[in-house]
């Protein structure tokens, strides 16, 4: 289509110069050019001697076929969809462009769904991509055709601005060769890898994964909970994912500089002061304190469990930080 529109544009240029030199006006040049390749022909505005007439003759026979040729593609184009594709790609790119700090899904099978609905559920930016356009299809939000062990299809979904991303395809081959890529092109990046093969997790984590997940393993646990404390499972399913109650479980990094820094649990009121109440202490090596007493010390770069409200843990991140405009919950 490009292509045959700049032909016709050289064409209309070309006519238009013609007539010019046979003595009309750019207007009306430009005019008797339109009206000859469209076929309407209203009037001659010149002389028809032997130049006219050749001129006309030779716009007549390439003219009006490069805009018959060039109104086929267009409406060919636009009856099988294509151009609304491309409109639709491209508006997908912009929104892309525009995202920061979001989710990159890889894969959008049963797993892929399931973890996007969660996080579009809890207001977060989720790009998925898929080599299955039939799937990509059906994806409400932004969503990319390609393959996803490709770096340049990570690149176009924005790694180098993604907060994490999740390898949820249907072979551990694919997700390690997912997570290895990913790892390369931003070592900084949070990389969550689904495992099919109980062997395949530690190799998930050496290639760079930083938590892996065997979706079956965990389907196990789950329903032994139900089985064993049906009230305790429903409960943590209810304030993680739900949303019908109004608590809800988050956390929250102590940053450097924090007021909470360097003070025990009592000394910071923190209950009083912001109503979160605090389940467990993780620090910087991953180790967990749960049920923390009153006299543990907080420090810098520790991540606190807490449960409340939302506007509770929003007042527990403003706290954790210096500089409240900079506070960050997950």
């Amino acid at each position: 289509m490009r292509i045959s529109a700049l032909v016709l544009g050289l064409v209309i240029v070309a006519g238009t110069v013609a007539y010019m030199v046979l003595g009309l006006g750019a207007l009306d040049a430009l005019y008797q050019t339109i009206t000859t390749i469209s076929t309407v022909g209203f009037r001659e505005y010149g002389e028809p001697d032997a130049a006219w007439k050749v001129t006309t003759l030779v716009l007549i026979l390439v003219g009006v076929g490069v805009a018959l040729y060039t109104l086929g593609l267009f409406l060919e184009t636009l009856v099988e969809g294509r151009l609304t594709d491309r409109l639709e790609r491209r508006r997908t790119t912009r929104r892309i462009a525009a995202m920061e700090d979001h989710v990159i899904v890889c894969g959008w099978g049963r797993v892929g769904r399931t973890i996007a609905a969660h996080l579009q559920g809890a207001a977060v930016d989720v790009i998925v991509v898929d080599n299955d356009p039939a799937r990509v299809a059906l994806v409400d939000g932004p969503a990319l055709e390609g393959d996803a062990t490709d770096d340049d299809v990570l690149r176009a979904a924005g790694i180098d601005r993604a907060a994490t991303l999740i390898a949820a395809l249907a072979t551990d081959a694919d997700n390690l060769y997912i997570t290895l890529s990913a790892r390369a092109l931003r070592p900084d990046l949070f990389i969550v890898a689904r495992a099919r093969l109980e062997s395949a997790e530690p190799k998930l984590s050496q290639a760079g994964a930083n938590r892996v997940v065997n979706p079956q393993k965990i389907g196990g646990a789950r329903m032994a909970a139900l089985a064993v404390q049906p009230g305790v499972a429903d409960f943590l399913d209810v304030v993680m994912h739900d949303g019908s109650l109004e608590f809800r479980l988050g956390e929250v990094r102590l940053q450097p500089g924090s007021a909470l820094a360097g003070r025990t649990l009592r000394e910071t009121q923190i209950r009083d002061r912001t109503g979160a109440l605090i389940l467990a202490v993780r620090d910087e090596h991953g180790a967990f304190l749960t049920n923390p007493s009153p006299e543990v010390v907080l420090c810098a770069d520790q991540t606190l469990i807490a449960i409340g409200t939302e506007v509770q843990l929003k007042a527990l991140s403003a706290a954790s930080v210096p500089d409240a405009g900079h506070a960050t919950t997950r």
